[in-house]
């Protein structure tokens, strides 16, 4: 196996094994927990599965799957702060959305060729990737792996 495709394995995998505990944590979790702040004065449960729901979607556009589900989910859970909007999406849409957002990926991941993974992403342009071509969507897909590890570890607080 040549490292291409040892490389992009390894993030797929560690991708998917991120989704999947949080995945399984989110649906463990009341919806009495997930309306808690994760810290007194901070972002409740609600939010931070909106917030990751909206940056995983975003991922379908930026690696080129086409557009996202949830294209209203940036305004609500990354341009504004945690109980500034008056109506955001209950529990149930929001855990359906993940779903849906998640099993779009995992189908798309699993019919890109690995070489695709080193190519460029739809956020930058061919002259910005020619001089940094580590910007490529591997770096997306580890990038966003991170964010939602680092979000985890709040949800985790919930319980």
């Amino acid at each position: 196996m040549d490292k291409t495709t040892v490389l992009s394995k390894m993030a797929n995998q560690a991708w998917q094994t991120h989704v999947d505990r949080t995945t399984k944590f989110i649906n463990e979790l009341s919806d009495e927990h997930l309306l808690k702040e994760i810290a007194p004065g901070k972002n409740r449960g609600i939010y931070l599965v909106g917030h990751l729901a909206a940056v995983h979607d975003m991922m379908s556009e930026i690696l080129g799957f086409g557009k996202r589900a949830y294209p209203e989910y940036e305004a609500l859970f990354l341009k504004a702060p945690d109980k500034s909007i008056d109506k955001i999406p209950t529990l149930a849409e929001l855990r359906q959305a993940w779903t849906i957002i998640h099993e779009r990926l995992k189908n798309e991941f699993e019919k890109m060729k690995p070489e695709a993974w080193f190519t460029r992403h739809e956020s930058m342009t061919d002259t910005d990737f020619e001089k940094e071509p580590s910007r490529n969507k591997l770096s997306v897909l580890l990038n966003r792996t991170n964010h939602l590890a680092y979000h985890f570890g709040q949800l985790r607080l919930l319980k």
